[in-house]
């Protein structure tokens, strides 16, 4: 009788085996069942970030175009700031804050010396890519935003997530963007309200999507919406564009991923590769 074994002399071919080799055969076995549900609200993250470019785009056109004043908007952002800032730990009772040991002073530390350097450096910043053509500059922002919004930690534990380099290309982006506004404190405030919505307020979103599902659900929306909105004063076919792509990808896209599922026919057997599940450290000592 044929037996599975290598350690013995059988008089069968090295490849042979018996009808018994199939009885072992499982399918799907590390298959996922999603909902649809759910898989929409994790779409979320990529349609919070999508608007996130998107309203920092248009933040900077209403600069460049001079309707938007940077007084104007570092006033609304240093509210938003407060306002995101005590939503941070009215959401778990300041448990994280305990949890972490930071406190309100080395907040407020750490934002003092944030906007007294780059306050310091604007100019520097005003006039960093002069030598370079205002089309390479658009160019070169289109690439990096679009490399952010690649390489950002949407929650998948997937080798390309990197969270530093995803906040590294968008802050590059803001920079050479600033380089083409009128004067030194166009540039520190566009920098500033980068940090804001690439930094802090993906931060935000973790903590409402961990906490309070329901208002993280709301602010997606509300957030969207008003992408939209401002997108539309600028380009109404853009904004069809840009709601049609936010549909997709909330909608759409979840409606494929599941109808996927069940076409998925991988197969699993006594062919696999052996896996080791037994701790060796004890042999390396």
């Amino acid at each position: 009788r044929w037996q599975k074994v290598l350690y013995e002399r059988q008089p069968f071919p090295d490849n042979y085996v018996d009808q018994r080799f199939l009885e072992e055969l499982r399918k799907n076995v590390h298959a996922r069942q999603y909902r649809y549900q759910a898989v929409v609200f994790q779409s979320g993250a990529v349609v919070q970030q999508l608007c996130s470019v998107c309203v920092f785009v248009l933040t900077w056109w209403y600069m460049d175009a001079g309707v938007l004043s940077p007084q104007g908007l570092f006033g609304a952002a240093l509210v938003s700031s407060l306002l995101g800032y005590v939503l941070f730990d009215a959401v778990d009772g300041g448990a994280g804050r305990w949890a972490s040991g930071r406190t309100r002073w080395a907040d407020l530390k750490s934002t003092l010396v944030f906007a007294a350097f780059t306050y310091g450096f604007s100019p520097v910043l005003k006039t960093l890519t002069e030598s370079i053509s205002t089309d390479t500059i658009y160019a070169m922002s289109a690439l990096m935003l679009l490399g952010h919004l690649i390489f950002f930690d949407y929650g998948a534990n997937a080798a390309i997530v990197s969270s530093t380099l995803s906040l590294n290309m968008a802050i590059f982006a803001s920079v050479c963007l600033a380089s083409r506004l009128p004067r030194s404190l166009h540039a520190f405030v566009m920098v500033t309200f980068a940090m804001q919505i690439f930094a802090l307020w993906p931060v935000l979103q973790k903590k409402l999507k961990a906490r309070t599902p329901r208002c993280y659900v709301g602010v997606t929306v509300l957030f969207a919406l008003a992408a939209l909105a401002g997108l539309a004063t600028v380009s109404s076919v853009g904004a069809v564009l840009f709601a049609s792509l936010l549909l997709a990808i909330s909608c759409l896209c979840p409606y494929c991923l599941i109808r996927l599922q069940l076409l998925k026919d991988n197969i699993h057997g006594p062919w696999d590769e052996a896996e080791i599940k037994e701790d060796l450290s004890r042999f390396l000592m």
